[in-house]
């Protein structure tokens, strides 16, 4: 069924349900606390596995795991530098993302509008 726009000047972007399929599986892949913490990490600069992993609690091999699953939507990228490898934002909109959770769940109340 498709949607109509009442607004004659505005018209809605026409909907692509593969585009909607891949966009879902990447924001089920976002939906994890260990997950998101990285990214909020790796907003603010590039991080070691094992940096990561310290800050979230959890095993190297674990966020590792989080990572490769990240890297595949394209969020992230990593580069090698002697025996360590970083990791960095390479999806910038990820910002867009983080700042609406941050907003809806990380501020205080008193800060709510």
């Amino acid at each position: 069924m498709k949607v109509k726009q009442n607004r004659s000047t505005n018209r809605m972007p026409e909907g692509n349900p593969a585009a909607f399929a891949q966009a879902a599986e990447c924001l089920k892949i976002l939906a994890h606390p260990v997950r998101l913490r990285i990214v909020q990490l790796l907003l603010h600069g590039r991080f070691t596995v094992g940096e990561l992993a310290d800050d979230c609690g959890v095993p190297d091999n674990v966020a590792s795991e989080h990572l490769r699953l990240m890297q595949r939507c394209g969020f992230f990228t990593s580069e090698r530098e002697g025996r360590k490898v970083y990791y960095q934002i390479a999806e910038p909109r990820l910002q867009n993302i983080m700042d609406c959770i941050e907003d809806r769940f990380l501020t205080s109340p008193g800060k709510q509008d």
